[in-house]
């Protein structure tokens, strides 16, 4: 028993050291995306730009090409992105030539963002890189069987109603099926402890994702839509 209890201990602190250095990896990934679309651009003016756009930059151009015309508003709610930060990046993008101010006929107050010929290029640049990084996640969780994926899916989904700092709704957080099922198999004098141990393994996963920021947590449910919902041939 205190053999288990050292090993434990000794794998969750590789656990979190292993979070921390994804946490770098993903970071240092932003620069690799913006040089894999300069070098895969056919348009030198593209290739130019892409030197210029930030990773947040190209976010509010992604909703603005997938619900043109749309307004910061929109963008904001739907992307997680702060008004201050859409109003800034918009004019940024308009003055670039990337994005065009649209007017309603019958309301000039509210503005309307659509790409140009340019901003579709980049547009389009850009969801070519994310294709080419789900192709590769899909291969790489491949290895993986389904009770392995479906353990993550799962520890993804509580990871959302689950705050570390208020640990202790962790237990509450989970969904009612499981509580249900881990009640129904075992006795009641083992119910806190099944109930701790369930939770150490859990964190053991959800601390490294809650080091992620918002963007790589995305990136995390894009690659599990990939997995379950999406079919690539070879």
């Amino acid at each position: 028993m205190i053999n288990q209890l050292i090993e434990k201990k000794f794998l969750i602190k590789e656990l979190l050291e292993t979070a921390n250095e994804i946490h770098v990896r993903l970071q240092s990934e932003d620069d690799e995306e913006k040089q894999w679309m300069i070098q895969n651009s056919p348009n030198p003016v593209v290739a130019e730009l892409m030197k210029e756009m930030t990773v947040l930059m190209l976010h509010v151009l992604d909703a603005i090409g997938k619900l043109e015309p749309i307004n910061g508003i929109t963008i904001s709610k739907k992307f997680g992105i702060s008004k201050g930060s859409v109003s800034k990046i918009t004019r940024k993008l308009v003055d670039k030539q990337i994005i065009l101010i649209e007017y309603l006929p019958d309301n000039k107050k509210e503005i309307l963002f659509r790409t140009t010929s340019l901003g579709k290029e980049i547009f389009c640049l850009h969801q070519a890189m994310h294709h080419q990084i789900d192709i590769g996640a899909n291969r790489f969780l491949q290895r993986y069987n389904e009770d392995e994926l479906l353990f993550l899916l799962n520890a993804l989904r509580e990871t959302l109603h689950t705050s570390w700092i208020h640990w202790e709704t962790i237990r509450e957080s989970m969904a009612p099926s499981q509580k249900d099922v881990r009640t129904n198999e075992e006795p009641d004098t083992d119910k806190s402890l099944r109930s701790l141990t369930v939770t150490e393994e859990m964190n053991e996963i959800m601390v490294m994702l809650n080091k992620l920021d918002s963007r790589n947590l995305k990136k995390a449910k894009a690659i599990l839509n990939d997995v379950f919902f999406s079919v690539y041939e070879d």
